[in-house]
């Protein structure tokens, strides 16, 4: 909040306000700090996204130092956003959608979470995966899929 309020030259409380405002409107919405059992310092604000990936693509502002490939896995991470609220809203009983990110930079993108279930969720926009692409995990066995096919299996 703190950057967009610098960037926009505004004071911190207004940028609130209007990003409350987006969210009354249906236009974005704001992911939670996953927080059980924490055992590390957790960033204290929440992830914002727009709604839909095709409306984040189209308001971002682009020039010649913005690498497509940053702007893609934005987009790319949107879209899974899109898709794992849903998910959680369908869901019998509901389910939590949150992240994960230590002061320290450690991060994992997404968290659903209910009684029954719980799922951490690193999303890449590579056709690699590396170890330390998913060392926020801090789980060794971890399952890596290809985007379309994950899509494909999602069900409430």
């Amino acid at each position: 909040m703190a950057n967009l309020a610098r960037e926009a030259e505004i004071p911190r409380k207004r940028a609130e306000s209007y990003l409350g405002i987006l969210e009354d409107l249906l236009i974005s919405f704001r992911l939670p700090v996953f927080r059980r059992r924490a055992q590390r310092q957790l960033v204290q604000h929440q992830k914002f996204f727009y709604f839909d990936a095709g409306v984040f693509r189209s308001l971002r502002p682009r020039g010649p130092l913005d690498a497509p490939e940053e702007i893609d896995g934005i987009a790319l991470e949107s879209l899974v956003a899109q898709h794992l609220r849903a998910l959680c809203q369908l869901r019998p009983g509901g389910a939590q959608l949150s992240f994960w990110r230590t002061r320290s930079g450690l991060e994992v993108d997404f968290i659903v979470y209910s009684p029954n279930l719980f799922l951490a969720i690193e999303v890449k926009r590579s056709r690699r995966i590396d170890r330390s692409d998913l060392k926020a995990l801090l789980i060794d066995g971890i399952r890596c899929e290809p985007l379309e096919k994950w899509l494909r299996q999602l069900r409430p």
